[in-house]
């Protein structure tokens, strides 16, 4: 009996959607491939065999960032690295952060000639991380210092009184766990935070000092807290030059690493998830109308400044100035 037309046009439809589904089963299984083995071996790095200027980009909050001095070290060890660049577009974050990721630079410049290229903003712990790089070099617009420490805690003892609540502890000594946002700080436990915030902020200062060729005094004079533009910066003695990247591919060729060498970026060696590299990630995100879903996102939202513990050195202003 011949086959009605009716069930051949179906049979046809449920044809098409299947052959649909396997197609799509494809792609997701090849997505999981690749995202899998991107992190697995990590980013390939173009270039790292051959002689080059590497480049390392420190952006965003500062922390002690396992990856990122793993990459420092991985820079220094590398016999095809002839110079190194530290791109730098930050506003501070953690002082120990800061000193973890300085100490690093200071390792890596003992070995190979370290030029840091200041873009919109190297301030407090990321100005840091410049001055341990023997040359800096920043845009004429760039911000520069903000050289400080500051510890800060909420006081909530008024909204604890409107809403009825109150705390009772007992503790073992009267400066454990203190400062505490839960009732009012003591004179004696203000002296305790302060005498902690000035020894690190006396060590800054001598980095300061000793990194730019100043005596404590001069470094005292600019180490107020406040920012400098680039230009401000060069005149004060915090950058040595005015410029971007090919200034400092100039310096190294004062330093004997040929100019001519491209620059290669050292990127993560992991990016994004397990499933979804930064790149897959960014892509699915706008395809979703969902933005990067990425962890750049957090850093866009600021949500990785909630989770800072400890001493900060931070530029607190949101917004840099921009151009417009």
């Amino acid at each position: 009996m011949s086959m009605k037309a009716d069930d051949l046009i179906d049979r046809r439809r449920l044809r098409r959607k299947v052959t649909f589904w396997r197609v799509i089963a494809f792609i997701i299984a090849a997505l999981a491939i690749v995202g899998m083995s991107t992190w697995l071996a990590g980013e390939r790095i173009p270039g790292v065999t051959s002689d080059h200027i590497a480049k390392i980009r420190i952006d965003g909050t500062i922390t002690e960032d396992e990856e990122l001095l793993k990459r420092i070290d991985d820079v220094r060890k590398s016999g095809a690295v002839k110079g190194v660049i530290l791109s730098i577009d930050s506003p501070g974050g953690t002082t120990a952060g800061g000193e973890a990721i300085y100490d690093a630079v200071r390792k890596l410049a003992a070995e190979k000639p370290v030029v840091a290229q200041v873009g919109t903003l190297a301030a407090s712990a990321g100005y840091m991380i410049a001055s341990a790089t023997d040359h800096i070099v920043a845009r004429k617009s760039s911000i520069v210092g903000s050289i400080g420490v500051l510890v800060q805690y909420p006081d909530l003892t008024g909204l604890m009184d409107k809403i009825g609540v109150k705390l009772e502890e007992v503790k073992s000594s009267p400066l454990k766990a203190a400062p505490s946002p839960f009732k009012p700080t003591t004179e004696e436990e203000r002296a305790m935070v302060r005498n902690m915030i000035m020894d690190s902020y006396d060590w800054f200062v001598g980095i300061v000092a000793d990194r730019r060729s100043m005596s404590k005094a001069e470094a005292i004079a600019l180490a107020d807290g406040r920012v400098y533009t680039g230009r401000q910066a060069l005149t004060n003695k915090l950058i040595d030059e005015v410029g971007g990247e090919d200034q400092a591919v100039a310096w190294l060729g004062t330093k004997g690493v040929d100019a001519k060498l491209s620059v290669v970026e050292w990127k993560p060696a992991r990016s994004g998830s397990f499933f979804l590299p930064n790149a897959l990630a960014q892509a699915l995100g706008r395809a979703l109308g969902a933005g990067d879903l990425s962890s750049e996102l957090l850093k866009e939202m600021g949500a990785d400044r909630l989770f800072l513990d400890g001493m900060l050195s931070l530029w607190q202003a949101e917004k840099a100035v921009s151009g417009g």
